[in-house]
């Protein structure tokens, strides 16, 4: 048997005098380690939602008009081509794009800013045992920022998805909501909707996909340093695929409700608290819920896959291994390396007496 098989106390004891004799060097992650990530964040976001652009105009217009579009997805891609042609399937794109760029910019560089000053102010290996709710809180905070950014774009979106007439680009959509509804009624309607829909979704991507990943390597036996780049990948876009689906689901009511909210006249004249009230009561609850989950399902498990399969490719290329996990290092973050952390303290231990079966 090997040293991972050993009982909890042999192997926590272990992983302990590692910890000790071989701490992260933190020094490593300087401002070029952030930039890194933020950019290769941006491409992979960017990337993923205008890959799914289409799956998100027939998601939106079920949202909007479900008596319309009550056919399922597949019947919705139907009626949005017979009726407005293929190149509908492609509103928004320029808004969503630049949008989700930004966005990503700011997430998966704030994520990794975050958990590692919080990795470092705690110590590695409070890290670890803390590492889910380091997970939430570098979500939290890197999406509430990433949100700022994200919104006026996002209204821009939506409102040319559900008024393909409005403007024929993305300028000329941001330049009609700003000279009639202003900035705030405008491009910050859906600000409470967005952070409600971004910062559970956020945090159950990282946390989910964190522990899918983790389980996955435990499960074979192997530490990502042992394992292929092929390999790597499939881990990375199998786990991504689950968390992805768990998170559109947590998420989708306050989807629905961003979708709804910045569409012209929803929800009444009144403050925008009082508009999301209104369309509560006009969708229901249970419709809020459920309306166009199984398209938001399909696009978001599949872009939250290719996400992080497209996030540890850029940051392998770059030689930064990341970001998805705890604590990341020149080979894998912690959270991955911590089993051939321990495993490796096997020779650590024998050296000073102790005798472990192997």
């Amino acid at each position: 048997r090997s040293l991972l098989h050993q009982p909890n106390s042999v192997v926590g004891s272990a992983a302990s005098a590692l910890v000790a004799m071989s701490p992260t060097d933190f020094s490593k992650f300087d401002t070029t380690y952030y930039v890194k990530s933020a950019l290769a964040g941006g491409i992979c976001c960017g990337f993923t939602h205008g890959a799914v652009c289409p799956v998100d105009v027939v998601k939106t217009r079920i949202q909007l008009e479900p008596q319309k579009y009550n056919k399922g997805m597949v019947g919705g891609f139907r009626q949005v081509i017979s009726e407005e042609g293929a190149m509908a399937l492609s509103t928004g794109l320029g808004a969503t794009a630049v949008g989700y760029f930004i966005q990503g910019w700011f997430k998966f560089g704030g994520v990794e800013f975050f958990k590692i000053k919080a990795a470092a102010a705690v110590g590695e290996k409070k890290a670890w045992e803390n590492r889910t709710a380091i997970y939430l809180g570098a979500a939290a905070g890197a999406e509430f920022i990433a949100d700022i950014f994200l919104c006026p774009l996002e209204a821009c979106r939506i409102r040319s998805v559900s008024d393909p007439g409005y403007a024929a680009s993305l300028p000329g959509v941001a330049a009609r909501l700003m000279k009639e509804e202003g900035v705030v009624r405008g491009f910050y309607s859906g600000f409470g909707p967005i952070l409600f829909k971004q910062i559970p979704y956020t945090m159950a991507k990282f946390a989910v996909q964190g522990r899918a990943a983790e389980a996955m390597y435990g499960s074979m036996g192997k530490t990502p340093a042992e394992c292929g780049a092929v390999l790597n990948t499939g881990v990375s876009l199998g786990s991504g695929v689950i968390a992805g689906v768990v998170s559109a689901i947590i998420s989708h009511p306050a989807d629905t409700l961003l979708s709804k909210v910045n569409k012209a006249g929803a929800g009444g004249d009144g403050s925008i608290p009082q508009r999301m009230m209104n369309i509560t009561k006009e969708t229901g609850v249970v419709k809020l819920c459920t309306q166009g989950l199984g398209a938001r399902c399909v696009m978001i498990g599949t872009l939250t896959a290719l996400q992080f399969g497209i996030f540890d490719t850029v940051m392998g290329l770059w030689a930064q291994r990341s970001s998805t996990s705890m604590l990341p290092n020149e080979s894998k973050a912690f959270q991955m390396q911590s089993l051939h952390r321990v495993a490796r303290c096997s020779k650590f231990l024998q050296e000073r007496g102790q005798h472990i079966i192997t």
